[in-house]
């Protein structure tokens, strides 16, 4: 990570007894996309609107720059935030709707208009200056509600769930405008959501949160392969649970539906007869030992939803269940329901959940 730009250190907020976030730590690089994954209530928002000094922390200290700005107006941290409802104002039209942070910060009359046709471009709306927010499409709205947090050259961009209220089409595109928007500027960007594939898709760093806490801070390749918390297996990507029975801790064996599976890792400090969580992702199994796929688990074919490219099958071991994905080959005819199956993976796939 390069410098430390933004520093959140102990930060905890309570309304009345109900506290929402809590012992919040994190340092964001200059320059670093952050986007902050959780469920809704778990307190990622407070958390966004501490930063941009609409709410005021309990407890704790935040930084930009290597000052202390906890105590700071929203209007003195330099910040730009993007909303979730594009917070528009209806009676001026795009180009003033850019230009409002600038005339609010006594910006002369040209050195914003150039800033406004900087910013027009930027977003590609060169043509639509002179448009009210009525006559544009929800994405070139959120677009316009960017180029307005922008203008006024933020130290930091904050954006709130900016994509929910747009069509799955318009977000993937725009969530790809963002980023690219994001690099070209270098700024460093905080962004909200409760969407895995876009915290996934765009983010230099997942902060995962749970409860008020942050349970796991990683890149996506950490988040996704790497689970820190149960809650992070089973909240980022799709997940395969399975309950296992110790036999061996030292040698890591262990009892699934009373099949015998040898993880290659020392279980301690549990011990032999406890009980654990194994997981597995759908894309780590196949039907049929392959290559390093050498572990195996007798199963039986629950269902089969064909796709087209892809069948989706959802297999039984004892009590649990196991999904996975297999291509589409027109030369196989897709398993049948009720039939027995191998179930294979690579041993290193199988991951052991924390309590």
């Amino acid at each position: 990570m390069t410098e430390t730009y933004l520093s959140i250190q102990g930060v905890q907020k309570s309304f009345g007894s109900t506290t929402v976030v809590r012992d919040f730590n994190l340092d964001v690089g200059r320059g670093e996309f952050i986007s902050f994954l959780g469920p809704s209530g778990c307190g990622k928002t407070t958390m966004l609107r501490m930063v941009a000094g609409f709410e005021e922390p309990s407890a704790g200290k935040i930084f930009v720059g290597g000052k202390d700005v906890t105590n700071l107006k929203p209007n003195q941290r330099k910040v730009g935030m993007v909303f979730q409802a594009y917070a528009l104002f209806p009676n001026l039209t795009v180009a003033q709707n850019i230009a409002f942070g600038l005339r609010v910060a006594g910006t002369p009359k040209a050195e914003s208009a150039q800033r406004v046709q900087e910013m027009l471009k930027l977003i590609s709306l060169p043509h639509l200056g002179d448009r009210y927010p009525y006559q544009l499409s929800g994405g070139q709205q959120q677009r316009v509600a960017l180029a307005r947090a922008l203008a006024p050259k933020p130290r930091l961009l904050l954006l709130d769930e900016p994509l929910s209220a747009l069509d799955a089409k318009v977000r993937v595109s725009l969530r790809e405008e963002i980023r690219s928007i994001q690099k070209e500027l270098g700024i460093t960007t905080i962004f909200v959501t409760h969407d895995q594939e876009e915290a996934l898709s765009i983010s230099d760093r997942i902060v995962v949160m749970n409860n008020g806490r942050a349970d796991q801070a990683g890149t996506p390749f950490e988040i996704y392969n790497r689970p820190a918390t149960r809650f992070v297996a089973n909240f980022v990507g799709t997940l395969n649970v399975l309950e296992a029975r110790i036999l061996d801790a030292e040698a890591g064996s262990v009892d699934v539906a009373g099949q015998t599976l040898a993880l290659h890792r020392d279980l301690a400090p549990k011990r032999n007869g406890d009980t654990i969580s194994l997981a597995l992702r759908p894309e780590a199994v196949s039907l049929g030992r392959t290559g390093e796929r050498t572990g195996a688990l007798d199963a039986t074919i629950a269902d089969v939803h064909f796709l087209g490219s892809v069948i989706r099958v959802r297999t039984k071991v004892g009590d649990s269940t196991v999904s996975l994905d297999t291509f589409n080959d027109p030369t196989m005819p897709p398993p049948v329901s009720g039939a027995p199956a191998e179930l294979a993976f690579a041993p290193r796939d199988l991951m052991v959940l924390a309590d």
